[in-house]
């Protein structure tokens, strides 16, 4: 990962592969190299730059070659059984460079961490290493533990922790966008989720060192900012000084307040917290993207109740209708589960129509994958045939793909400001970036003389069912 600041000097004792990542600002060569990948969601990636910092404060240095790496690092997501498979046979494909490399360690981090630390450690012997969500700042003694030849284990949870004093080394970054992780854990209990067992009790960071972070970004250049958290609607932080107490709505106005030219978003909303107030927050400010993402899991009632979401059908209803009366143009995206348990055919056409209801820009679809240890596993039977969810899942995605062809297609010939966050994948020849409402845009270099982080006015011509396309029509010029 390039985590390093680029230098011009290559050092005759640097080994082959590591180059520049081998160097600090101020030549420093690394006596040890780290190599970390992560999955699942934003605040996977957003640890993984917290993790990256505590480790180079500790005299690592990052490599983008795993071969290279004295310890191998994996981020992971436990949320469904297709990722920890996939998280499974990479550490399988580390294990054999181990054979090549005896020194190198291997350590597994975040959500699978705590739920599979015996069979990870003992069992099938595939790491060295493992460390939870909350204990991130033991990761380098317990790489000095581990390269004694114990194993190395920390899982416990904190009620604290927040890593608000640690400044994240950005990972991969275009330079232009950055996560901020403002929450962490989460308290809704959700009946198919492992998130509350594997990241504990919520707890919100300081504004004032998320404030910092921010202004800190805009200042290096980036122009937007995602706020992450679990759920961050729930954000609720008092300052024991004056015993006064900043809602989520407050702090997106002060962070909006930083500049007009630095756009904020936010990920991941519960519908049951997204209040009002949130919402006329964004209507007022131009640089608070009109977006959300209000994850709805299904759209039967019955099954909303199974799987203690705490709202109905109908009030999600009211909820979107809220949405789009306070901002019309407002784009929102969801999380569905399909096959749940006892979940019916008529049940499951519920979570059809209210799809077309709430006509989603776009959503992420997943049949049902029962997760040891949450409270569905423990009260209820996965009694849904997998033929049977994978065909309800093919549906959800015909209504969804069908939904988002049908909102781009009304976007054609409209005009929106566009973030350049650098050049189209197929083609140097264009620039890619997001309107407000996350979609993608593509649109030809043309004749001007732009870069990643400028913003400019994009007219839709065409599109694809993922992607806008455009031409320039302005160049906005920052005041």
């Amino acid at each position: 990962m390039d985590i390093v600041a680029e230098n011009t000097q290559v050092h005759d004792e640097l080994r082959q592969g590591e180059a520049f990542e081998a160097l600090v600002e101020k030549d420093i060569i690394f006596k040890k190299h780290f190599y970390i990948e992560s999955y699942g969601c934003a605040m996977n990636f957003s640890d993984s730059e917290i993790i990256a910092s505590i480790l180079n404060q500790h005299g690592f240095g990052a490599t983008k070659q795993p071969e290279y790496a004295d310890i191998i690092l994996v981020n992971t997501c436990s949320i469904r059984e297709k990722a920890e498979a996939t998280i499974r046979k990479r550490l399988t494909e580390f294990k054999k460079l181990k054979v090549q490399k005896p020194s190198l360690q291997v350590g597994v981090l975040g959500c699978m961490a705590e739920r599979l630390k015996a069979k990870l450690l003992e069992e099938e012997k595939l790491v060295d290493i493992v460390v939870g969500p909350d204990a991130y700042r033991t990761l380098p003694s317990l790489i000095e533990e581990a390269s004694s030849g114990q194993k190395a284990v920390n899982v416990l949870l904190s009620r604290e922790e927040t890593y608000a004093d640690i400044s994240p080394i950005r990972l991969n970054t275009n330079g232009v966008n950055a996560f901020v992780s403002i929450m962490r854990g989460c308290n809704n209990m959700c009946s198919f989720c492992v998130v509350p067992f594997t990241r504990g009790r919520e707890r919100s960071r300081s504004v004032a060192t998320i404030y910092d972070e921010c202004v800190d970004l805009y200042k290096n250049g980036y122009k937007e900012v995602t706020l992450l958290g679990q759920n961050v609607d729930s954000y609720h932080f008092v300052n024991e000084a004056d015993n006064t107490v900043t809602t989520f709505a407050q702090l997106l106005e002060k962070i909006a307040g930083i500049s007009p030219w630095l756009r904020v978003r936010f990920s991941t909303s519960h519908p049951k917290d997204i209040t009002d107030e949130v919402l006329h927050t964004m209507a007022k400010h131009q640089n608070i993207c009109k977006y959300i993402h209000l994850p709805v899991q299904s759209g039967n009632s019955r099954v909303l109740q199974l799987m203690n979401r705490t709202y109905s059908r109908e009030w999600y209803m009211a909820k979107i209708d809220k949405i789009y009366s306070i901002m019309p143009d407002c784009g929102i995206s969801s999380d569905i589960i399909t096959g749940f348990c006892t979940e019916t055919d008529a049940e499951h056409i519920d979570t059809l129509t209210l799809m077309q209801y709430a006509k989603y820009h776009y959503s992420y679809m997943y049949y049902y994958s029962e997760r040891p240890g949450t409270l569905a596993a423990k009260r209820y039977q996965d009694d849904i045939p997998e033929e049977t969810k994978k065909r309800r899942l093919a549906e959800v995605i015909e209504v969804q793909n069908k939904l988002s062809q049908q909102s781009n297609a009304a976007d054609v010939g409209k005009i929106f400001e566009v973030l350049i966050e650098g050049e189209s994948k197929r083609s140097t020849d264009d620039w890619m970036g997001r309107t407000s409402q996350s979609k993608v845009m593509v649109f030809p270099k043309e004749q001007y003389n732009l870069a990643k982080g400028s913003y400019v006015m994009v007219q839709v011509l065409a599109y694809t069912q993922g992607t806008l396309l455009g031409k320039i029509t302005t160049v906005v010029t920052e005041k």
